[in-house]
């Protein structure tokens, strides 16, 4: 029996990429996304991998058809054994000028989507669980949840929700001896073609600063995820960076963030509704319009396993030179009695 995995957003950019991976992997992929015509080009992409592709046309703000689309893929492939939480969707404008009803709408693709897809996934995961073994829920957050740039007020709101919400939930599977693992990865800079389609209201286009990633890094981070159980994953050099710098000198992260308004905005363009509330045109790409600008690394991700050794290693390193010191402080006392 193959596995199976069902990534969200996936008609273009990083879901696009999660679903390629895992097709590669000989996994079956059921894919979701608002835009049917897209999404049927991206199956097709899939397909050619020679596995079984279910392609799903689904409002991830939905909870009712998400839960359907759950139980359409454990009907036609038999279970679920990873669900990514991958779809999003932002306004770009300062905080103050973007409304109520599109601070809802961002939560609802970027955060409650994340809650629907895990509650759906959950569902089916308990129910298999003697039958299939564990399952594994990959949330994909970003950098900016834990250190917000300006004009993403919306997104980043969002992104920040999504990590309260799987560390609560992660303690109860924990509590409760499943087999369920819950994942957390975070993104840096992507090109992707979501700053083509995303509503912006600035009057330039939205530039991702560099350094810029490619997709498929994101993938192989969100398929060892799956494998690993990592509790957390960081993407890219700056993600890392994002997250040391919040938590050591919020002050100065606050300064070095204010300096990205400026970066983020590219050539004069009008105001641009985007793909808030209805699919943008477009094809099923995985790539964004900065291709020149990538790193083409595809290895670039530390787990937190990895993090946490190195605060082992440093914590060791302090403690020997506080040992080190001590014992030459009490040479030097005996010394001067002498």
């Amino acid at each position: 029996m193959r596995n199976t995995v069902v990534v969200t957003g996936a008609s273009a950019g990083i879901g696009l990429a999660i679903a390629e991976r895992f097709a590669r992997a000989r996994w079956q992929v059921a894919i979701l996304a608002r835009g049917e015509a897209r999404l049927q080009e991206a199956a097709r992409q899939l397909e050619a991998y020679g596995v079984p592709v279910l392609a799903i046309p689904c409002d991830v703000a939905d909870a009712k058809a998400v839960d359907a689309a759950a139980d359409r893929v454990q009907a036609e492939f038999g279970g679920i054994d990873a669900w990514v939480n991958n779809a999003m969707s932002t306004v770009v404008a300062p905080a103050h000028e973007i409304t109520a009803e599109e601070y809802q709408r961002v939560t609802a693709t970027t955060y409650f989507s994340q809650i629907y897809g895990t509650l759906a996934a959950l569902r089916v995961m308990k129910a298999q669980e003697r039958r299939r073994g564990r399952g594994a829920i990959i949330q994909i957050s970003s950098g900016l949840a834990f250190r917000s740039a300006p004009l993403q007020a919306a997104y980043c709101g969002a992104k920040a929700a999504v990590g309260g919400f799987t560390d609560s939930l992660r303690a109860e599977l924990i509590a409760e001896g499943s087999p369920i693992r819950l994942s957390v990865v975070y993104l840096p800079g992507v090109n992707t073609p979501q700053p083509t389609w995303a509503r912006n209201r600035t009057g330039h286009a939205q530039v991702i600063p560099d350094p810029l990633f490619d997709p498929r890094l994101c993938a192989e981070a969100a398929f060892s995820a799956v494998g690993s159980g990592e509790r957390e994953i960081w993407v890219g050099r700056s993600t890392l960076m994002m997250a040391l710098a919040q938590a050591v000198a919020p002050g100065f992260a606050d300064r070095k963030a204010a300096g990205m308004k400026d970066a983020q905005q590219g050539a004069p363009m009008p105001p641009r509704e985007g793909n808030l509330d209805t699919p943008a045109p477009g094809s099923a790409r995985i790539d964004g319009p900065s291709r020149d600008r990538v790193i083409p690394t595809r290895h670039e991700f530390v787990t937190r396993s990895q993090v946490d050794l190195l605060k082992a290693g440093a914590l060791a390193g302090l403690l020997l030179a506080g040992a080190v010191a001590r014992g030459a402080l009490k040479r030097v006392g005996r010394h001067g009695r002498m």
